[in-house]
């Protein structure tokens, strides 16, 4: 799966081999310097000019940009911009169910978290769908009988 997770964009003219690694290096570079930005409007811009900036050379599954696209919904969680939020979620939801194992703990969190961000915008169906996926893979990473599962479809039941 590196390859995968490494994926270049397929452009007319591939970019060079030192474009690559110079945008690797560009990407751990930004990550680490995010690390440790304090002010969260200042990291949603250093997410969303990486972002831009490494999108031209790297796919939306590239792990670079997940990481980025991670790390933008997390600011949009933490000031309460739920379109922001759902808007990274749905680009990250399907690179991570081909990166992680199908009964991964990433993929079923960001299920939940998708669940919820639905069901705050009122968008109970896309909701109910979503957390029944993050259930899905909790039931049999967790077990049928954990808490968070109960938590979970007290959730749905309430909604």
């Amino acid at each position: 799966q590196d390859k995968e997770k490494l994926e270049i964009r397929k452009l007319n003219d591939p970019p060079s081999a030192e474009t690559v690694r110079d945008m690797i290096k560009y990407a751990r570079n930004v990550i680490e310097e995010f690390r440790r930005a304090k002010h969260y409007k200042y990291i949603l811009s250093i997410c969303e000019l990486s972002l831009d900036k490494m999108g031209a050379v790297f796919e939306d599954s590239n792990v670079y940009m997940l990481h980025m696209m991670y790390q933008a919904m997390g600011v949009c969680l933490y000031v309460q911009d739920w379109e922001g939020a759902l808007r990274y979620g749905q680009k990250i939801i399907r690179p991570y169910s081909n990166h992680y194992p199908p009964y991964s703990l990433n993929v079923a969190s960001m299920w939940l978290k998708l669940g919820r961000l639905y069901m705050a915008l009122e968008n109970r169906t896309a909701g109910v769908k979503a957390l029944k996926r993050a259930i899905a893979i909790m039931e049999v990473a967790h077990g049928k009988d954990h808490l968070y599962i109960s938590e979970i479809k007290k959730e749905l039941e309430d909604h």
